[in-house]
């Protein structure tokens, strides 16, 4: 299928969890506000919200994909089944030790991660447990990771991009039920932990399930150190790093504001929006790169390997940048209109708001990081891409840590510090990797490239406009509009429709090519097994 195509499959289906997932913080926000169950909740969820982001949403399958698929093309099914086995087996075996352990030292970690919290006894055993509950969703997580990798190697992306609406379901409904019955919140919470790794079981079983209907039969048995397991890792593990640079950083931001009361629950919610674009995007595009990149390069099609590029840089671009734009000038108004209702206040709108403008400037890196990496993980360069990632890492550890600092010093919300720092540590990221691309002339930015991303430029300007008066005249339209939710949908689709037009008048785009993304390509094969 065409890199569109591919991409808006897995855009697609992506955008329906998210939407169930926009509806549980909903439902977390009005059952917990931005007090210490929503701290506890976001500590709870940070190590299985890290492993799915780097395992279910692309950064290790993208590693994982050229391994597979040259084991496929040089020794055939057959073989890349023993290696894909292989690796599900010792990888399987190793997350569930970690998990074990980290059960069995949580009540030891905890007071670290929830500092904030520490003299509350209620709240750190609530915090413990409820991390305990949540922590096999990682083992989950490493077998569906695997088998996404198999499946998109098959050309099958959309039961890979289907089955996190799971999470969002199972986590959903004690949510739902818990308000219902008026429940304690603690037993909300933990409610709603446990079906975190309930959720993790369906995926992973539906995804093997996937697998087998594609006709390759993985099996799990007695994890073993081969050679192929060792190759494996060796590009996996650093590709995983080097691809999830952003969500490290998330985490490294989440532990900094430990000691912080709220902030946390700030991050989270702040996280749950900038993030928006990259789950719908950067992955997509990023999964859709790997396999044509690694025909490209098996082929030494080098012409073929920079159209891709720069059609999956304009892509990327034509999505995120009316996001970003809309993200920078009108966070409160989203967010206000959203999310506050129930325990979760303007006040923390607001809060929340001056730190989501900070994450918009970025948010363009954190999708072209996606875009990027492809074409080093296609020669199985996983190294490279580790090295820049840990930079930005360290980066962000270093100014984040300052600004956090500073900032609180001087009266200012800390978090704003480090989302400054999340921020300019994407855009260092993309400068070390774009850098390297165009200098060994594995990408260049063609003319034709160029003359459209400024177009592209031009018409989220125009939707800039749009925004910033919808944004001042905010009461009014809520009064308008009878609700401040039917406000902020009216706003986006205008701003939506007014972006679109701007790209057909200023040419970044046309009607036939719109039409054209939605066709195969030429002598592509067609799904089979009901998959996509």
């Amino acid at each position: 299928m065409s890199l569109a195509r591919n991409t808006l499959v897995q855009s697609g289906l992506t955008l329906g969890s998210r939407v169930l997932g926009f509806a549980r913080d909903l439902a977390l926000s009005a059952n917990f506000g931005q007090g210490a169950m929503m701290d506890v909740w976001a500590t709870a969820l940070m190590l299985p919200n890290l492993f799915r982001r780097l395992f279910a949403e692309g950064a290790f399958a993208q590693a994982f994909v050229p391994v597979y698929g040259a084991a496929r093309a040089r020794d055939g099914e057959e073989a890349a089944a023993v290696t894909a086995s292989e690796a599900v087996s010792f990888i399987f075996a190793v997350v569930a030790g970690f998990c074990i352990l980290m059960q069995v030292a949580m009540p030891w970690i905890m007071p670290w991660l929830l500092s904030a919290w520490r003299d509350d006894a209620g709240v750190m055993r609530t915090a413990v447990i409820a991390t305990q509950l949540a922590m096999p969703y990682l083992a989950c997580m490493t077998i569906a990771s695997l088998l996404s990798g198999v499946l998109n190697t098959g050309g099958r992306f959309a039961l890979s991009a289907a089955v996190p609406v799971f999470l969002n379901l199972c986590t959903l409904f004690p949510l739902l039920a818990g308000r219902f019955i008026q429940a304690d919140p603690a037993l909300i919470l933990l409610a709603t932990s446990a079906a975190v790794t309930v959720s993790g079981v369906i995926q992973a079983g539906l995804l093997w399930w996937g697998v087998q209907r594609l006709g390759v039969r993985i099996r799990l048995g007695l994890p073993r150190l081969t050679p192929t397991v060792k190759h494996a890792l060796a590009l996996a593990v650093p590709g995983a790093l080097a691809g999830g640079a952003m969500q490290v950083n998330s985490v490294v931001s989440q532990v900094l504001t430990g000691s912080d009361e709220g902030a946390r629950s700030v991050l989270y919610n702040a996280d749950r929006l900038y993030q928006l674009p990259l789950g719908l995007v950067g992955v997509a595009i990023g999964l859709a790169l790997v396999p044509r990149l690694t025909r490209a390069f098996v082929t030494g099609d080098h012409e073929g390997g920079r159209r891709t590029m720069d059609d999956g840089f304009t892509l990327a671009m034509v999505f995120t940048l009316p996001a970003a734009v809309a993200l920078f000038v009108i966070p409160c108004f989203i967010i206000d209109a959203t999310v506050t209702r129930g325990a979760f206040t303007s006040a923390d709108a607001a809060r929340t708001a001056d730190a989501l403008r900070q994450f918009a400037w970025g948010v363009p890196a954190f999708v072209l990081a996606k875009v990027l990496t492809p074409p080093f993980f296609a020669r199985q360069d996983t190294r490279r891409p580790m090295i820049f990632a840990v930079s930005s890492v360290v980066f962000t550890v270093v100014v984040g840590t300052a600004l956090f600092y500073l900032f609180r010093s001087r009266g200012i919300d800390g978090v704003l510090g480090l989302a400054i720092a999340t921020s300019l540590s994407a855009w260092l990221n993309v400068a070390l990797l774009a850098g390297t691309l165009m200098r060994e002339n594995s990408w260049r930015p063609s003319p034709r490239f160029l003359s459209r991303m400024s177009r592209v430029i031009a018409a989220s300007a125009v939707m800039a406009a749009l925004l910033l008066l919808a944004g001042w005249q905010y009461p009014l339209l809520s009064r308008l509009f009878m609700a401040k939710e039917i406000a902020v949908l009216v706003v986006c689709g205008v701003g939506a429709v007014v972006y679109g037009v701007s790209l057909l008048a200023l040419r970044a785009t046309s009607l036939s090519e719109l039409k054209g993304v939605l066709r195969r390509e030429p002598g592509a094969a067609a799904p089979s097994g009901g998959l996509d």
